[in-house]
């Protein structure tokens, strides 16, 4: 049976956090679903401009964790604070933890994993300005290309993608 990865997302995500995970992970072999709190198309955020639209396949309030083996987060700006409002989307999050499933979030998509209270006590990484949230939320935060602690894998930027896809790959593997 093909492995499955939820990614939460909303418009403002940004662009090559989605996308150039979403493209390793099917290369590799995994069926992703887009999910949103809407249901039609999300905006990226690419060059500090909209980018390209991506279809939702999925709306967040429908999604079990169960139904998946693993959950992606990207960031932007926009995405992680529209989705930390989405009581739904927190859930989700909170029930892939509980699950010990990995959760991949990159950049600003760590926001995600502070509203869902599951830092405290973990090593984690993300975008600069989402440190000191992160370490106010109790976890470890290094400034590092990928952070794995247990079931949690971080990374900071776009430029970290490449070993932040093969993290999640080989976690899924």
């Amino acid at each position: 049976m093909t492995k499955r990865v939820l990614i939460l997302a909303a418009d403002g995500f940004e662009q090559s956090e989605l996308m150039d995970p979403k493209a390793a992970l099917e290369a590799a072999g995994f069926e992703t679903v887009v999910a949103s709190s809407n249901a039609g198309e999300i905006k990226g955020w690419k060059d500090k401009n909209w980018g390209e639209s991506v279809p939702v396949d999925a709306l967040i309030a429908d999604m079990n964790a169960s139904d998946f083996d693993a959950l992606l987060l990207p960031g932007g700006q926009m995405n992680p604070d529209i989705l930390r409002m989405d009581e739904a989307a927190v859930d989700l999050v909170e029930d892939f933890n509980d699950a010990g499933k990995p959760i991949a979030a990159i950049c600003h998509g760590p926001w995600m994993l502070v509203e869902a209270d599951v830092v405290e006590g973990r090593t984690v990484t993300a975008w600069p300005s989402v440190r000191t949230d992160l370490t106010n939320a109790g976890a470890n935060v290094v400034d590092q290309e990928v952070a794995i602690d247990g079931n949690l894998i971080t990374s900071r930027m776009p430029a970290d993608i490449p070993a932040f896809s093969k993290a999640l790959i080989d976690a899924l593997a």
